[in-house]
């Protein structure tokens, strides 16, 4: 069995299994990619629909805690995303394995961008998110190409109520905090990711335009833009919430 085809069946059969970088010598982020274009060919081929894009590992805070020190991506798909118009909502965590909580900012593009500087024009709106991530191997140590692998570690994607893409020069200054039932477990602000979550999003397009082979952004592509405060660890039956300022907070029921 090679990597791509352990992706497609680990993804069916989750459960946790020693690092790929472990088992497959000199793998790189590149070829990271490139597996994980073969489970997204398959999931296509099974009738997933691809909607967007999650980019993680932007939170600089965390990079020396995981040991990956750069940005990298995966897709998000409509079986994985989860809108909440009224800043509620149930999210399932089967199939998941070591789902962790992240509250982040996402983005949805109403046309594709050509460069980082055509980025503002592009934008339809903005809202908060709460991804919920995931890992296969234990104890979520990871490097950069595991990642790369994995479909980005995406699990889901929760959308609260969008916003006009405004004032976006205050977004490094939002203030995030994650509550589990009401106790706070952590808070963050938008200049812990890349400097901002629009900084963010405008790597994804330098990062994307540096790998031809990758889809390209199109209209009407979310995006979410990597986890304000740290990742926290989320199981069945427990309800988390989040208070985001300039944005309503998300309430999220797992089971």
């Amino acid at each position: 069995m090679n990597l791509e085809e352990e992706l497609i069946e680990l993804h069916e059969a989750p459960r946790e299994v020693a690092p790929f970088s472990q088992r497959y010598p000199g793998l790189t982020p590149a070829a990271g990619y490139v597996a994980a274009r073969r489970l997204h060919e398959h999931r296509v081929a099974q009738g997933w629909k691809p909607v967007g894009r999650k980019i993680g590992f932007t939170n600089r805070t965390l990079w020396d805690r995981y040991g990956v020190h750069e940005p990298m991506w995966g897709m998000v798909y409509d079986r994985t995303l989860i809108e909440a118009p009224k800043n509620e909502a149930s999210v399932s965590l089967a199939g998941l394995s070591q789902p962790r909580i992240e509250p982040e900012i996402a983005f949805k593009l109403r046309r594709a961008p050509a460069s980082q500087e055509d980025l503002v024009d592009c934008l339809e709106w903005m809202a908060h998110s709460v991804e919920i991530v995931q890992c296969h191997h234990p104890n979520w140590k990871v490097t950069i190409a595991d990642c790369c692998a994995d479909n980005g570690l995406h699990g889901r994607l929760v959308i609260g109520t969008p916003v006009p893409a405004q004032d976006l020069e205050k977004l490094p200054e939002v203030q995030a905090k994650l509550f589990k039932g009401e106790r706070l477990v952590d808070q963050g602000v938008g200049a812990n990711v890349l400097g901002s979550p629009l900084l963010s999003l405008a790597h994804l397009v330098e990062l994307l335009r540096r790998q031809p082979d990758a889809p390209p952004l199109t209209t009407g592509e979310i995006i979410t833009t990597g986890v304000l405060t740290d990742a926290h660890p989320v199981a069945r039956g427990e309800t988390w919430r989040t208070e985001v300022t300039g944005f309503q907070g998300l309430r999220v029921t797992f089971s």
